[in-house]
């Protein structure tokens, strides 16, 4: 049985209402108690700016949620993981914590859904010739790819309303799928995407270039843990229902995270590489490349949607070639455009040298 489509309606305006009329009143305490984002070196914006959106999409999403979805089948125990993620990211926004401080509340987040609501990855569905996990592997994974998207999510957020446009792509993208394939079982989830999608767009409405608030930590943390949490039930729903791609959605999943899994990768490889810590920070994201090149802010925020939409509809028609097939043109894309993006840098460094 489908959610009501009023209810996911009603869920949708409360959640965006709330984040619309929360933003303001976080920019006036932000600016009255100087708690906001310095430029530095690293960073695109050039004035003072307040980063804590996140209080307004946490608001926006936490409210709805509770008062329009059913919270079972672990969704009690996700918005668990959200608050512990909450005051993790909002410490950070205030006054700055470790990776391995981060790390440790996304552990703990995670030990919630995994033990508490049983929610991990139990099976490869075929790839590379696995399919159903040890117990003691499941857990494992499951931490590594929770913590993996969370952060991507995280490292996404360069740009005035990058992350909030990747997260209402990827969000929307499973929302429909839970919403059409998943029936009773995984119809709350659908509750999620809309409550993360309404709290997203009332903070865009601040955030799009110029922004005059930034969701900070506290945003990504949360809305990567969400994105981690559907994506892990997207996948399980293929294992129970074979819907709605049969053994390819783990693939169809990789696609429809494209764009921050491969930024992290690739600049986590390249730090490597350059014999640096990989949680060192630098301006080698995939959207500092393409600033690079001339572009706009917005041009480069709807250029990096653009690239995540097409991506997504490549997985979705070719679904049905297996998930070697998809995770082989994904890698052979990966590694075309990270030469590109290597080349031209390296192009652009010698033309700086020259001058």
């Amino acid at each position: 049985m489908n959610p009501n489509g009023v209810t996911l309606g009603l869920a949708f305006l409360w959640a965006f209402l709330v984040a619309l009329f929360a933003v303001p009143s976080v920019i006036y305490i932000a600016h009255l108690k100087n708690m906001l984002d310095l430029p530095n070196k690293r960073t695109v914006h050039a004035v003072l700016t307040p980063r804590l959106g996140g209080v307004a999409i946490f608001a926006g999403f936490m409210s709805a949620l509770t008062i329009f979805a059913d919270l079972g089948n672990g969704v009690q125990q996700l918005l668990a993981g959200c608050i512990v993620l909450f005051f993790v990211g909002l410490k950070d926004d205030l006054v700055s914590i470790s990776p391995a401080k981060k790390l440790v509340g996304q552990l703990l987040a995670t030990g919630i859904v995994m033990f508490m609501a049983n929610i991990r990855i139990t099976s490869f569905q075929g790839i590379f010739g696995i399919h159903e996990l040890p117990e003691g592997i499941s857990y494992a994974f499951t931490f590594l790819v929770i913590a993996g998207i969370t952060n991507a999510i995280n490292l996404i957020d360069g740009l005035d309303g990058l992350a909030g446009s990747i997260v209402i792509i990827i969000v929307s993208t499973f929302g429909y799928y839970f919403y059409r394939y998943g029936g009773s079982e995984y119809g709350n989830y659908v509750f999620v995407s809309v409550c993360v999608i309404g709290g997203m767009l009332g903070f865009l409405r601040y955030n799009f270039h110029k922004a005059t608030i930034f969701m900070g930590d506290t945003g990504s943390l949360l809305c990567g843990f969400i994105v981690s949490v559907l994506t892990i039930q997207f996948i399980e729903m293929g294992v129970r229902s074979q819907m709605p791609f049969e053994s390819t959605n783990p693939s169809v999943a990789v696609g429809i995270l494209f764009v921050p899994l491969f930024d992290t990768i690739r600049v986590f490889t390249v730090r490597i590489l350059n014999g640096t810590s990989p949680f060192s920070p630098d301006k080698n994201h995939i959207h500092h490349r393409i600033l690079a090149m001339g572009f706009q802010q917005i041009s480069t925020v709807l250029l990096l949607a653009l690239l995540n939409l097409v991506v997504i509809l490549f997985v979705i028609n070719f679904a049905e070639r297996g998930n070697t097939i998809l995770i082989a043109a994904l890698l052979a894309f990966s590694l075309v455009l990270s030469v590109f993006l290597g080349t031209y840098r390296s192009r652009s460094a010698q033309q700086r040298v020259a001058s």
